[in-house]
């Protein structure tokens, strides 16, 4: 029998952690590298540590304009740790540079790791991160535009997100949480996006052995519902099919406004049910989506070409850009390097039937200034679920996570919130054992 759904307000809450207290401006963290680095005006507060605006070490005060955001925590809370692990590993700049540079590219939406090490301040210790500093993330543009993208727009960013998918798969992992809370685009740069929140990433081929396909019923239905693969709905460890299956969810949705199953996101069963029945029928799943106007016929080939791969086997990812690529060229559109996010449709697009969904609630630790365009998303729980009436259903929250990526400048000393967005961050994986873990120096 398949595992049943745990309901809505049951289930063990994620552990207490303590919070990081908070710097004063100028405070100097020095990296296991020796680097040191100033911190200025905190500019948010996550699920289990400050965020800080910050800059190379220098005479000089932090001021709004810094590059680099860190995040600080208590060094034996545990999130930051998972997350620095896939970072250390696979985001290091002179990775990321060689790169870009072999594979021809203008730019990897991947974050950069610059540092990272352990802070003591009287008896305490801390741990912290030094990463970029990004801008808005999709989901706030989504919601912004009606919940529809132009389809040039999702062409790009399925061409950009192979880019990244391909990158990080090649280096062992897959990031088993893509959606557009999680893409951001770049603080000087509103035409690139990156890809954040490597929380839920996971080295499915260490030191290049595979992974064996094992259905676990203790991790059923991890990452975000609405998105998830089918093998993460079973228990499955995520593969490199499934950044790429739910690459297309994704896609689908920002074309269309709205996936078939969003209506019943509280029953896990339900929808890994409907996304079965869309991988066995993807012609009608399509028609489901796009019911008044022509089929995109590249998403459909996109996800026929998915289907086909083999928990271990390895996508052909250029395969899968001509397709998006040819997408671009049937509706007169070319791949300009311009993200364009106006409502205005080209070729396939939502019908005009379909429901605008509003805004979901979220829990909020933080805003933004108001009067910059740049901002830090709240914090979202990813294990203590609680009955929430979100658009017509009783939704289960998820674990605390938050990351330090997506940030603002902000009044000195002032913490702000920040909207309705996810926070691009830390988490971990519903059924992974907690382990302790050693501070990495």
């Amino acid at each position: 029998m398949p595992p049943k759904a745990k309901a809505a307000g049951k289930g063990r809450g994620p552990p207490k952690r303590k919070l990081a207290e908070a710097f004063p401006p100028g405070e100097v963290l020095t990296d296991t590298g020796k680097k040191s680095w100033k911190l200025g005006s905190p500019i948010g507060q996550g699920g289990f540590g400050l965020l800080y605006l910050a800059d190379e070490n220098s005479s000089k005060t932090v001021g709004a304009d810094a590059p680099y955001v860190i995040k600080v925590e208590p060094s034996d809370n545990g999130p930051l740790f998972s997350e620095l692990k896939f970072y250390m590993r696979a985001a290091k700049p002179d990775l990321i540079q060689s790169w870009t540079k072999s594979h021809k590219l203008k730019y990897l939406g991947v974050p950069k790791y610059w540092g990272s090490g352990l802070h003591e301040k009287g008896d305490k210790r801390y741990r912290f991160m030094v990463m970029d500093r990004f801008g808005l993330d999709l989901q706030k543009k989504f919601e912004e535009s009606g919940r529809q993208f132009p389809r040039k727009l999702v062409l790009q960013l399925g061409l950009r997100l192979l880019d990244i998918l391909e990158y990080i798969h090649e280096h062992e992992y897959v990031h088993a949480d893509v959606k557009a809370s999680n893409l951001l685009l770049s603080h000087k740069n509103p035409n690139q996006v990156y890809l954040v929140d490597y929380g839920l990433a996971y080295r499915y081929s260490p030191e290049g052995i595979l992974k064996e396909y094992k259905e676990d019923p203790k991790r059923c239905h991890d990452g975000t519902i609405e998105f998830t693969s089918i093998d993460a709905h079973k228990g499955v460890s995520p593969c490199r099919r499934s950044d790429l299956e739910i690459m297309g969810y994704c896609m689908i949705q920002w074309l269309c406004g709205k996936l078939p199953w969003e209506d019943k996101l509280q029953d896990p069963l339900y929808v890994r049910d409907s996304k079965i029945q869309c991988r066995d029928d993807i012609s009608a799943f399509m028609s489901k989506c796009f019911p008044s106007q022509d089929k995109p016929e590249e998403l459909q080939k996109f996800m026929e070409e998915v289907k086909t791969l083999s928990y271990t086997d390895k996508p052909a990812y250029q395969k899968l850009r001509s397709i998006l690529e040819a997408g671009l060229k049937s509706v007169g559109a070319k791949d300009d390097d311009k993200l364009e996010f106006s409502s205005a449709l080209n070729g396939a697009g939502p019908s005009s039937s379909a429901k605008k969904i509003p805004k979901r609630k979220r829990v909020v630790d933080y805003k933004e200034d108001s009067n910059d365009e740049s901002y830090v998303t709240p914090t979202k729980k990813r294990k203590s679920p609680k009955k929430k009436d979100i658009n017509g259903v009783k939704k289960v929250a998820s674990a605390n996570k938050a990351s330090p990526v997506n940030v603002a400048a902000t009044p000195k000393n002032k913490l702000v919130e920040t909207g309705t967005q996810t926070t691009p961050g830390l988490k971990r994986a519903r059924g992974r054992p907690k382990k302790k873990v050693d501070p990495v120096e």
